[in-house]
């Protein structure tokens, strides 16, 4: 694994990792308060409600007890006061849903004024649809001196089954049960709506996290990107840099070779042509010639007057000294007119200086007359042409060189995307590109022009004051 995945994912992986965890424990806290605040809401209502029953219960014995009190002188007026009391008990409702019911202690139903259907029958074996005896949980209550009973029973306003709290009283002197009931579901949903808030709520939050983990992510990729293009561009500026060293490099050290060949190797052979010149006109003058002698020396002096020029070319080749000592137009022409004399192609030069035109740097110098080199070379190579023209055009801030062809051309595309062919090509663009400078194709059969021009200012300032500073 690379260094910089390996630091993205030291960065990323922690942060994942402390979101995560932030997630886990907030939801966790969230999921246990929003089950702390249901159980508070569910118990203080349901202390409510039992209180609101008490207090009914309590009214219904208070309108009945003057009647109650009554009770016991005789048997007759005894059951006078008791239906006197159902029919009190059950004119008192609360709602809709909330009356009062009554049973005796056997489980018989003495007044229900929601289900009169009921009054007379015995319950005492009645179960809900779970299989609770509901009439005799009801009487068990009553029979403890009063309490609270939670079953299931008809809701009159829906007709369906719904869980109630009930609280019962016994009334001992008539051996009856006396209670009320309120319905939940009223309670469930309401709780439910809290319950359905606080998932909400927490739902939020979640959101809110996974938002702060993904506006993290995207700072971290951020800056991920721009150290990675920072790099990216350090990296090929420093490239760029060793590019121009080894070009600068070569052209020293093809100086350097240039000058070895023409000042070392081709004056030896000079001073041997001399040598041997000398030595055949001795024998050409001495009174015993030897014909055989004399041709073979002849030609010995021929084939070394080959190498000697064969010696000043590739020294010329490598670094002509026109280009130092009169400048890149100079060499330019003389170039021109060495591949004109070595091969069919019809080569002109063309010279435009402008008034306060700069004075060229050697970097820039070197790098146009290798791209002239390099295309005048593809030109008499594979263009089959028959005229070129070179033009070399110098400003104040640019200097720009053209290098034309009538021959078949060549697909730049093509060229430039094949990573086997167009080496010219892409060392051309190259030495431009260390010079900020650039080069542009344009070829079809008949017509081909390359152009490539050099910026002469770099931030504003002279590039030869740049290279002067620098050296």
């Amino acid at each position: 694994m690379k260094l910089k995945a390996k630091m993205l994912l030291l960065a990323v992986v922690p942060f994942l990792a402390a979101i995560a965890g932030i997630a886990f424990g907030v939801r966790h806290q969230a999921t246990a308060l929003a089950t702390a605040q249901h159980d508070t809401t569910q118990s203080s209502y349901m202390a409510s409600k039992e209180i609101e029953l008490r207090h009914y219960v309590d009214l219904a014995t208070s309108a009945i007890k003057p009647l109650y009190d009554e009770a016991g002188r005789s048997a007759r007026d005894d059951a006078i006061l008791r239906d006197r009391a159902l029919a009190v008990l059950e004119k008192m409702d609360f709602g809709k849903d909330g009356y009062f019911f009554v049973y005796d202690m056997h489980g018989r139903s003495l007044m229900h004024p929601r289900e009169p259907a009921l009054v007379g029958r015995d319950l005492w074996t009645l179960r809900d649809p779970a299989g609770s005896l509901t009439i005799q949980q009801l009487i068990a209550a009553a029979a403890r001196g009063g309490g609270y009973v939670r079953y299931v029973w008809h809701r009159p306003s829906t007709g369906k089954l719904a869980p109630k709290l009930g609280y019962v009283v016994p009334l001992a002197r008539w051996g009856w049960m006396l209670g009320t009931g309120i319905y939940l579901d009223d309670v469930d949903t309401t709780l439910a709506r809290i319950d359905q808030r606080a998932s909400a709520d927490i739902e939020h939050t979640m959101l809110w996290i996974g938002a702060i983990a993904l506006a993290g992510l995207c700072v971290i990729a951020v800056c991920a990107l721009v150290l990675n293009v920072s790099e990216y561009r350090s990296a090929d500026a420093k490239l760029k840099r060793l590019a121009q060293q080894v070009v600068e490099s070569q052209e020293i050290e093809r100086a350097r070779l240039s000058r070895e060949l023409h000042d070392g190797i081709s004056q030896m052979l000079v001073s041997v042509k001399l040598l041997l010149e000398s030595a055949l006109a001795r024998f050409e003058l001495s009174e015993a010639r030897v014909q055989p002698a004399e041709a073979v020396l002849s030609t010995g002096i021929g084939r070394l007057g080959d190498a000697l020029r064969e010696v000043r070319r590739i020294s010329h080749a490598l670094r002509p000294s026109m280009l130092d000592d009169l400048g890149l137009a100079a060499a330019l022409e003389q170039l021109t007119r060495e591949l004109s004399a070595q091969s069919h192609l019809s080569i002109g030069f063309t010279q435009i200086a402008h008034d306060h035109a700069a004075h060229l740097p050697d970097t820039v110098k070197t790098a146009l007359f290798r791209i002239a080199q390099e295309a005048l070379t593809n030109i008499f190579r594979h263009a089959h042409a028959t005229r070129a023209a070179l033009s070399l055009e110098v400003s104040a801030g640019n200097v720009t060189l053209s290098i034309s062809d009538d021959g078949r051309g060549f697909d730049v595309e093509r060229v430039q995307a094949d990573p086997h062919a167009g080496v010219g090509l892409r060392n051309m663009r190259e030495r431009l590109e260390a010079l900020n400078g650039n080069l542009q194709f344009d070829s079809r059969a008949g017509h081909t022009i390359v152009t490539a021009t050099v910026p002469l200012f770099v931030n504003g300032t002279l590039r030869e004051e740049l290279e002067a500073n620098h050296s």
